[in-house]
This record gives structure tokens, sequence and C-alpha cells, in this order.
């Protein structure tokens, strides 16, 4: 019996460590991809001479493949399990990353970006579901920040390629994010244990995805997409336009993937950070610091002239955009039951996906007519308030529940 799954007999602690490292490591290629567009965008338009709304289309192919990856690969793990949809969405999203480098045109290099796109979706869900059933309900916000952690570490790796003058040839920075998933591959296939969660549920067949909208469910449900719609669209806003703007406004290159460097570590700090503090602060507390921390960014980004106030405007905006992105992460798994899990959370993340895909096409067509880095700041203000009042619902809800069931 002990033969049949050695992960089955790894004491508790150990488990979650490997499953929170190995989702770490992929959450380090995931971050790594998403901003390998931005950082590459400036030699993308100019191989391929390309305008500002065709490079919109390019940053959201990528991020509309998150959505339909993300929704299936929720309702796939459901039924088949986390690891194996985790296992085939690493393959497809390595694979098409390579495709982007070999791109040879505008059409070619939109349809590898959405196919990209589609394995990283799939990819989200699983990692977390994973993460959190690794660390029941005690330490479920701070395994899934530490995972997620990886996510703007990666992001600030591609940004370090940026600036360090490794990326001078756009495509080496989709070689790397292409070839280090498919050899990470073997290492998840033969280490990364199985969700307990999962394996031990009675119900094989997966609940229909109706069962997320059941009395007690539908209610959070909805406001979960509402958050994650809003804080989505200013992060991906921000990730795919932010380099180009900058080098607009006069900044070199170098400069402009400086400034998306200190995005990303203040993104990684953010996300421990904030993890941390989602079972310490009241929900009103929590909700006003990530929420007003992005208003504040933004303003600070649209304000900012100096290399230095970029900087410490960047910062300041991975740590709240980033950061608050991941408590939405840790808040979701928990208004689901175990058989539905990996589909709530995989269709928030769709629609999160949805505000992404919306967030670079609305600045495109924006600065296309002449509303300038101000402009695109100030219009993400509304949607951030929104996020907020549901963020602050949710963590409420969430709070009397615990305090009920005690």
């Amino acid at each position: 019996m002990s033969n049949v799954t050695n992960v089955s007999s790894v004491p508790k602690n150990s488990r979650l460590i490997l499953t929170v490292g190995l989702c770490f490591l992929v959450a380090l290629m995931e971050g790594l991809d998403l901003q390998a567009a931005g950082i590459a965008a400036v030699g993308i338009a100019q191989a391929f001479g390309l305008d500002k709304m065709q490079m919109g289309w390019i940053f959201s192919a990528g991020i509309l493949g998150l959505l339909p990856g993300a929704l299936g690969g929720g309702m796939l793990a459901d039924r088949y399990g986390r690891k194996k949809v985790l296992l085939g969405s690493m393959v497809l999203f390595g694979l098409f990353s390579i495709v982007t480098a070999l791109a040879w045109d505008f059409h070619s290099l939109v349809f590898a970006r959405l196919m990209t796109g589609a394995g990283l979706g799939a990819a989200l869900p699983n990692l977390i579901a994973l993460t959190s059933e690794a660390a029941g309900p005690r330490f479920r916000g701070t395994a899934v920040s530490l995972m997620y952690c990886g996510v703007p570490i990666g992001a600030a790796m591609a940004a370090a390629m940026g600036f360090s003058g490794l990326t001078q040839a756009w495509q080496t920075i989709f070689w790397v994010g292409g070839v280090v998933p498919l050899l990470l591959v073997p290492l998840l296939m033969s280490r990364l244990p199985e969700s307990q969660a999962f394996s031990s549920q009675q119900q094989k067949s997966p609940a229909p995805l109706r069962a997320i909208f059941a009395t007690g469910t539908s209610s959070a449900t909805l406001l979960l997409w509402l958050c994650y719609f809003f804080t989505l669209l200013v992060v991906y806003m921000l990730i795919n336009w932010l380099p180009m703007l900058l080098v607009d406004q006069g900044f070199s290159r170098p400069q402009a993937s400086g400034v998306m460097f200190a995005l990303q570590i203040g993104a990684a700090l953010g996300t421990l950070m904030l993890g941390a503090l989602m079972d310490k602060l009241s929900p009103l507390k929590m909700s006003l610091l990530i929420y007003c921390g992005m208003l504040a960014s933004l303003i600070s980004l649209g304000a900012a002239s100096s290399f230095g106030a970029m900087i410490a405007a960047g910062f300041v905006a991975g740590m709240f955009a980033t950061g608050g992105q991941c408590v939405l992460y840790a808040l979701a798994p928990l208004f689901y039951r175990t058989e539905i899990r990996a589909t709530g959370v995989g269709t928030a993340v769709a629609v999160g996906r949805l505000g992404a895909m919306s967030g670079p096409l609305l600045a495109g067509k924006m600065l296309a007519l002449g509303t300038g880095t101000v402009g695109v700041m100030a219009a993400s203000a509304p949607g951030i308030v929104l996020a907020g009042v549901a963020v602050f619902w949710l963590m409420n809800r969430h709070q009397r529940r615990e305090s009920a069931a005690r």
C-alpha cells in the first residue's frame, strides 16, 4: 500500500512545504511571461511596424487566452485532479511561448500569445487550489501569498533582463519563458503531491457550474467577480502599458525596465505583507489599506516626472496593486467547498481576466484619443472604489462566519 503513492505518506508539514515550493516555481515562470510582453513591447513594435492599437491587441490576446484557460482549467481540475491539469497547462504555455519567439507577422504573434495565455490561465486556479488545500483554513492566506509571491518575483526577473540589456533581441525573454517551464514538468510530475482534499472526496464527478450560484455562495461569487474584474483591470494596464508610456515620456528603455523592476519588487513585498495582514486586520482596515494604496499609487504614477519619483511610485503601485490581487486569490477559496473550489476560483479568475483584457484595450484607445497617462490613471479610479467595497463585504462575511463557527 505504501507503494501506491509516496506523497500520501509525506508528513503534512513537509507536504505543504513541497507543494508551496513547487507551485512557487510555476508562479515564477507565470510572472515572467506576464511581464514579458511589456518588456519586449518596444522591440516588437519596431520589428513588426505596429501602432499603439495593434500593440493593445497583442497585450490583450495573451490576456484573452487566460479567460477560457482559467475557466476550463478550474472545471477540469475538479474532475481529473489539480496536478494533471497543472502539468498540461505548463506544457501548453511553454510551447507557445517558444512559438511567440518564432512569430513571423502580427497575426502569428497574436495567436501565439492567445495560446500562451490559455496555458497560463489554466495553471493559476490549480496553483491556488493545490496550495490552499495543502495548507488548510488556518494557514491558507499565508500559503497562497507565499506561492503567489513567485509571480511578482518572476516579473521582476523579466524587468531585470530588460534593464540589464539581455533582451536587446525581443525574442530572448520568450525563449526563457518557454524552455524553463518545459524543463520543470518532469520535476513536478515526480515530486508534486496531488491535493489530499481532492483525492479523498467521495464525489468524483464534478458539480455543475451552476453550483457556484447555489444559495449561500451566489452573492459571494458575484462580489468576487466584481473585485477580480476591476483589480486586474488596473494591474494588467500597468504591467503592459507602463514601460511604453515611460519611453514616450522621455525615459530610456533601461530606465523604464528599472521602474518595472521596482514595481515587481514592491509587488513581492506587498504580496507577503498583505497576505500576513489578511487574518490580523479588520475587513474595513484591510480594504482601505489595499484600495487607498492603489489610488495613491496611480496618482503618483501620473504626477511623477523624475526617474527617482517614478521608481518610488512604481514600487508603491506594485505593493498595493499586485499585493491586493494576492489577497483576492487567498480570499476566493474560502467561499467554496472542495468539489467546486477549483471551478469557483477558476470562474473568478476568468472574470478577472476579462478585466485584465479590458485594461490594455481601454488604455490603448484612450491614448490613441490623446488623453495621456494622467487620463488613463484617472479612468481607473471608480473601478478601484467598487472593488474595495466588494472586498470589505467579503472579508466581513468570512470573519462573521468564522466567529459563528467558534
